[in-house]
């Protein structure tokens, strides 16, 4: 290991990573000829002075003896993924997935065949970027084989040793390089990496959709998403993945516009702004990346007449449209709206129409079939078209709520 390079954590870096569970865990794994490092994106992130959500571990054990350990220690280890040498060790609720050193030995694009071993800088150089090959020994000192501290000092994504050989171990790889230059990037891309994600790009074509969708909703939340996207676009990637022409315009002022808004960056409905103009643009997305129920109806709501927003509709319309819409599908349409509008991010008339749902709670339609069985409209058609007659009258009239203009509203239904 003499040729690797090395830092040390500083004691704020080092507090990001501080957890007791993670502690008794690497006490528990290490000793007995045997070593035990956290990896990847929780030392990258802890360099970087960034959140750390979960903790990754590699170690020179195999997994049985993983789970030995674990279970001696009064530990939960699940094989989450014991084909693959990862076993899951669940501490105080708490998950760690332990992975055993590999080396690959065949890949075809999608999955690899690995064998077991206890070489670091072996398992490092099967890893995808330099920033994520880095491992954390006891005592706070990081361990670099392929230049990723020097990369993450500069923000640069960075495939460890030949782009199109780390590509054709896993097409993902692609995704996942614009996606780490939107997160973490800074600067111009890596030419040979941007280079061989452009070459090889029909390889996306052999991933699962699920994956892909997942890939892409984490790249809309990265924090220079608009150069990131414009690139692939460029690229002829971007266009190939959401099976149309990207928006980039329209989601560049989307993110302006959730800001200006006070809205809380959302993927799904940045994946509106960027991919669907009209309904059928959602309903081609779902296809082809296989979205849930939920966020499809998100999108379509989304592509539904949202040239029709404007704060110069008034707020009678606003309200009407928060009414049928809901509170969540309202603010989609109007945040898309004002990023296609001619108006600036920042518009006070479009930031109030946004807001509607914080000042309005839309009220429940207050009659029912009751009210027109009363009147002698027959149970059937005629009752469902009375009472889609009355709401919207009601909705017209401003919501009322007063029980003489409800009596009106129900007699003009029921005799129409």
């Amino acid at each position: 290991m003499s040729d690797a390079a090395t830092a040390v954590l500083d004691p704020g870096q080092a507090m990001l990573l501080a957890d007791d569970r993670l502690s008794r865990l690497l006490e528990t794994l290490n000793g007995g000829g045997e070593e035990t490092r956290v990896v990847g994106g929780a030392v990258r992130n802890a360099l970087l002075n960034l959140p750390v959500a979960e903790v990754d571990l590699a170690t020179t054990m195999p997994p049985d003896e993983t789970v030995r350990r674990a279970r001696a220690a009064g530990f939960h280890p699940v094989p989450t993924g014991v084909e693959h040498g990862t076993v899951t060790v669940v501490i105080d609720g708490k998950p760690f997935e332990v992975t055993t050193l590999r080396e690959d030995v065949e890949t075809d694009g999608r999955h690899a065949k690995v064998k077991f071993g206890r070489d670091w800088r072996r398992d490092a150089e099967r890893r995808d970027f330099t920033m994520n090959a880095l491992s954390l020994k006891g005592g706070g000192t990081v361990v670099d084989f392929v230049g990723g501290l020097k990369d993450l000092a500069a923000r640069r994504i960075r495939f460890i040793g030949n782009a199109e050989t780390r590509i054709r171990e896993d097409y993902l790889r692609i995704l996942r390089f614009f996606r780490f230059h939107a997160s973490y990037g800074e600067g111009l891309m890596d030419a040979a990496g941007l280079a061989a994600c452009i070459r090889l790009k029909d390889g996306l074509s052999a991933l699962s959709r699920e994956r892909i969708r997942a890939e892409l909703m984490k790249l809309l939340m990265g924090r220079r998403a608009v150069p990131a996207l414009a690139a692939m676009s460029e690229a002829g990637i971007l266009g190939a993945v959401l099976g149309g022409v990207p928006l980039l315009a329209s989601y560049s002022n989307l993110v302006k516009a959730e800001i200006a808004a006070g809205q809380p960056k959302d993927a799904v409905r940045h994946l509106g702004a960027l991919g669907v103009f009209i309904v059928e643009d959602a309903e081609r997305l779902k296809e082809r990346l296989r979205l849930a129920n939920a966020e499809y109806d998100r999108l379509r709501s989304m592509g539904d007449r949202w040239w029709r927003i404007s704060p110069e509709a008034g707020e009678q319309a606003a309200k009407a449209l928060l009414y049928r819409a809901g509170p969540e599908h309202y603010r989609d349409r109007v945040l898309v709206a004002l990023a296609r509008s001619q108006a600036k991010d920042d518009d006070r008339a479009w930031l109030d129409l946004a807001a509607l749902p914080d000042r309005w709670t839309a009220p429940k339609f207050p009659l029912a079939a009751k009210d027109f069985i009363e009147r002698g409209v027959a149970k059937g058609p005629a009752l469902g078209a009375a009472l889609s007659r009355a709401e919207a009258a009601w909705i017209a009239a401003g919501f009322p709520a007063e029980p003489a203009k409800l009596d009106a509203i129900a007699d003009a239904a029921a005799k129409a």
